[in-house]
């Protein structure tokens, strides 16, 4: 194992703060980035080997000088963990615009943001990691979290290109699609839309009472995949996506199927239009 820079955001709770204590237990050099001074002093009790700074991945413009005054105080980073996000949960017809919006402003254009402030760097150094943190809601959907799986679905297709495009430059790109976690993603760090309409009710009230209730108990440990993140990292060759849980495993495999058979039964309407 190479001692390496990695640079993680949202450092302070979730995935993040989990990759973050197992990189520097295996002695990494690890800049972690919180939102507030008052995150930064928490991060730096609980994990004094971590070095903080302070980024709100919604401040685009300030990001690259972020990035600039990290590199320049303490060298060049390896790695990038576009990690920073949050859970909205909402029915689309219930769910304002503007959360949508910020949803997107997080989940989606901060991430790119971010990326975009490493990929020169990585390009002329012919080498490079950066791990898009998206989830298997940006491969399958699930009721009430629409605009969530739109974000990740959104990260994940530019991942995918990011790849191609960096491929030919030595730098790597892989999208994590966790499954459910062990985290605060449905509890205190998700956004909740209040319910207006009462023809949902019988469909959609049971779905949000069941994921709070399981909130805290999901199948999925944070370290183990902080662990699988760390040997990821160290792969010669990574794949374009990574799927963690069995639950990912389970549902993305059986869209899969259900893709190929929607494909198969209007095979014939498909082709039907070419000239």
């Amino acid at each position: 194992m190479s001692r390496k820079t990695i640079f993680i955001t949202g450092a302070n709770s979730g995935f993040g703060l989990a990759i973050a204590s197992r990189a520097v237990e295996m002695g990494h050099k690890v800049i972690g980035t919180v939102r507030s001074e008052a995150s930064r002093q928490t991060l730096a009790e609980a994990l004094p080997g971590v070095i903080t700074t302070l980024c709100d991945v919604t401040d685009f413009e300030r990001i690259p000088d972020v990035v600039e005054k990290v590199e320049d105080d303490h060298g060049p980073v390896d790695v990038l963990i576009n990690n920073a996000g949050y859970g909205h949960e909402g029915v689309l017809e219930e769910s304002p615009i503007e959360e949508m919006r910020r949803q997107f402003d997080v989940n989606v254009f901060g991430a790119v943001a971010v990326a975009k402030a490493f990929l020169p760097r990585f390009r002329e150094r012919r080498q490079g990691f950066i791990v898009n943190v998206t989830s298997m809601g940006g491969m399958i959907t699930m009721p009430g979290i629409a605009y969530y799986c739109g974000s990740k679905f959104a990260l994940q297709g530019i991942s995918a290109v990011m790849r191609a495009e960096m491929a030919p430059f030595g730098v790597h790109v892989t999208a994590l699609c966790p499954g459910s976690f062990r985290t605060d993603w449905a509890g205190r760090s998700m956004v909740r839309t209040e319910r207006s309409i009462a023809d949902y009710d019988a469909i959609f009230d049971p779905i949000r009472s069941a994921r709070q209730e399981k909130s805290g108990k999901q199948l999925g440990d944070p370290e183990k995949l902080a662990a699988a993140v760390l040997t990821l990292i160290e792969a010669d060759a990574p794949p374009p996506q990574l799927l963690l849980g069995s639950d990912a495993l389970k549902l993305v495999s059986e869209r899969v199927r259900e893709l190929q058979q929607e494909i198969e039964d209007w095979k014939a309407l498909t082709i039907s239009t070419d000239g």
